[in-house]
């Protein structure tokens, strides 16, 4: 069996992290998602040597193969489990199908229970799942309930037991905590089970300053302590994730180094009036504010985002020049092919040899200027996360300019 040589240089540069791998045949379909403690070990299995039939039969119709890191085995585990569920790979089959894999199992009635199961024997209750590993789930499970106390028991008791005494359970068999505020516990907890711990955080958020204004100070802190706990665990994911992320662009669009500093552009006008460009500075996957931009297109008045480009992509490199600035390792435009030549060309003029991308509103293309045609991105690749919330920041920022600039114009007159 012969592989592609950049499906085995891949394979051979897996990071020494635990993590999910996600293997793609030549039209970026799914056929396979696995979890290993390390990749770097575990990825070279695949290479050809001794391989069972039916790994044969995978490997031959692999082209490409993806990294999602997580920070432990048991996080990879949780994804591994996420990922089978939401994309259903041919070859991970025996794992969707065999009831012998744990699950998550959560009970019906009022006050659900959270269990770990190997059956699908209760047509109220839910099942997230299957699991691979008991341990790493039990593990994982233990982790989440420090911070969401839940119920485990068979069945709801006429008093509080051990798990309540040690606030493990909110103890809703002694009318502790009220039916609507347990099932939104629950629904928190499939949220983190689920990989939604933003979201979570979000809504959390917004409860917390809901609590303070009505002068509910002893819920808003129980709801500040789990925001902090869950921002904790967020950083530590979004740090793997981010190099996820950073090490899958540089993958996708061929570039030499990993793209570190990314500075996205984008242009908010109406019918050519305060007409403005904006450009957003990203350090490692996250918004690097204090090297934020804004420009008021100077050099015509009109409809054309190409000059307005144009002219914001020389202001901004013609300065780092003459300033002897830090470059970035990767420009991204919000825009189709003719913003992409557009900024291009002005590089060239400047005489800069800086990789540039863009990203077309709608059909969500990606555009090189190493390459002629969109570049084949999947739907919700770590790659394509990435340029989504640099295209999304760089779009807000340039739209808070232009109306800011609009009500300074309204109350001058």
């Amino acid at each position: 069996m012969e592989q592609p040589r950049k499906l085995k240089e891949k394979i051979l540069s897996a990071p020494d992290s635990p993590g999910v791998y996600l293997m793609l045949d030549n039209r970026g379909k799914v056929l396979y998602v696995g979890k290993a403690k390390s990749l770097k070990k575990r990825l070279p299995n695949y290479l050809p040597g001794n391989l069972d039939n039916k790994t044969s039969a995978l490997m031959n119709r692999v082209v490409d193969v993806e990294f999602r890191l997580s920070p432990n085995e048991s996080m990879a585990l949780l994804l591994e489990a996420s990922l089978i569920h939401k994309l259903k790979p041919r070859y991970n089959v025996s794992l969707r199908d065999d009831k012998s894999f744990p699950f998550v199992k959560i009970s019906g009635g009022e006050f659900p229970s959270i269990s770990i199961t190997r059956k699908k024997d209760d047509p109220a209750g839910r099942y997230l799942g299957p699991y691979t590993n008991a341990k790493l789930l039990r593990d994982a499970l233990k982790i989440i309930r420090r911070s969401f106390a839940y119920r485990s028991c068979r069945r709801l008791p006429s008093q509080s037991c051990i798990y309540g005494r040690i606030e493990l359970c909110p103890e809703p068999c002694t009318g502790k905590i009220n039916r609507k505020e347990y099932g939104r516990r629950i629904d928190d907890i499939i949220m983190i089970l689920e990989g939604k711990a933003d979201l979570l955080i979000n809504r959390l958020s917004e409860l917390m300053r809901n609590k303070s204004r009505s002068r509910d100070f002893e819920s808003a802190a129980l709801v500040r302590d789990q925001i902090s706990t869950l921002a904790e665990l967020s950083a530590g994911l979004s740090g793997v994730n981010r190099k996820n992320e950073l090490e899958d662009l540089k993958n996708k669009l061929g570039l030499n180094r990993l793209p570190e500093r990314i500075e996205g552009f984008d242009i908010s006008n109406i019918s050519g009036k305060q007409a403005v460009g904006s450009m957003v500075s990203f350090h490692l996957g996250n918004p690097d504010k204090s090297n934020y931009r804004r420009f008021r297109i100077r050099s015509f008045q009109g409809i054309d985002d190409y000059r307005m480009l144009a002219e914001v992509v020389r202001r901004r490199y013609s300065r780092l020049i003459k300033e002897k600035g830090l470059f970035p390792d990767l420009l991204l435009i919000d825009g189709g092919k003719g913003h992409l030549l557009a900024a291009a060309g002005q590089l060239k003029e400047l005489g800069l040899n800086l990789p540039l991308a863009s990203i077309a509103k709608k059909e969500e293309r990606i555009y090189s200027s190493q390459k002629r045609r969109p570049l084949p991105f999947l739907k919700d690749t770590p790659a394509l996360n990435l340029i989504r919330r640099v295209r999304d920041e760089a779009h807000r920022f340039a739209v808070s300019y232009h109306l800011l600039l609009r009500r300074k114009e309204l109350i001058g007159k």
